[in-house]
């Protein structure tokens, strides 16, 4: 494995065929929760990928029964508290999207279980998203009393239209894997038993296609995405105000103590 991956604590790699990088998010006890350096690593791996001269395609799953549960919620609630944690966790999460966007390998995420926060970001934004038919997709940050930040502004309603990205970011109501390839929210469903082997396939099929061709077209596409950066930038700022205010309090209480929330009526803004 190349030295330039062997500080990771949280990221499993391994070349599964030459020039295929599979990463693993690997914290299985804990849905591959993502604490302050478990965050930090997916953020900015991907520039370590681009700068990997051995790799032409990426494979991101998860270990165990999930993709990536998000945030650790004692790290989400250390953001409630406090302002350099607050502060810098929007910074990574900024990051997180440009450089997963920026990265100039194609990127395969196969989306075995929850996928939230994080999760969500790098499951939809990779350049072909496949999902496990048993897996339900919720973004659920209005449940947790913050807007739709992270990656929601800037690409759902590229995938699947304002009207379902409205539904499905203001409700938090959950996507079947079907619902979603439907829908355009995800590239491919499969059966759960097909989804590494799927993921292998496509992998494949882009490891051996042209390269260049290849990392020139995900760029060309990619500036959808970097024309509604503004839009992005907007909605993960309210999404981090959002967790200095009332709100996102009863929503960690809620999840911490397993009931649904009752938040407080706000301003009228």
């Amino acid at each position: 494995m190349a030295e330039r991956y062997s500080d990771y604590t949280y990221l499993l790699f391994e070349y599964p065929e030459e020039r295929i990088l599979k990463i693993t998010i690997n914290r299985p006890e804990k849905y591959n929760a993502l604490d302050e350096t478990g965050h930090r690593e997916l953020a900015y791996v991907w520039r370590d990928v681009d700068d990997d001269p051995d790799v032409d395609v990426v494979i991101l799953t998860g270990a165990g029964k999930a993709f990536c549960a998000g945030g650790d919620l004692d790290l989400v609630e250390e953001m409630t508290e406090d302002f350099n944690t607050r502060t810098g966790q929007w910074k990574e999460a900024r990051d997180l999207v440009y450089n997963i966007m920026n990265c100039g390998k194609p990127v395969i995420s196969a989306i075995n279980g929850p996928a939230i926060g994080a999760g969500l970001v790098v499951g939809l934004l990779a350049d072909i998203s496949i999902v496990a038919r048993s897996v339900s997709i919720t973004d659920g940050h209005t449940r947790l009393g913050v807007a739709a930040g992270d990656h929601a502004a800037i690409i759902w309603p590229i995938l699947c239209g304002m009207a379902k990205s409205k539904y499905y970011l203001m409700t938090c109501d959950r996507l079947s894997g079907e619902e979603a390839e439907q829908m355009g929210l995800v590239s491919l469903c499969v059966d759960d038993a097909d989804l590494q082997d799927k993921a292998m396939e496509v992998a494949l099929k882009l490891r051996n296609g042209a390269p260049t061709a290849i990392r020139w077209t995900k760029y060309a596409l990619n500036n959808w995405l970097r024309m509604m950066g503004p839009v992005f930038d907007v909605s993960t700022a309210l999404e981090f105000l959002g967790f200095t205010g009332p709100e996102a309090r009863e929503g960690i209480a809620a999840l911490k103590e397993k009931r649904v929330p009752v938040f407080p009526r706000g301003p009228n803004l």
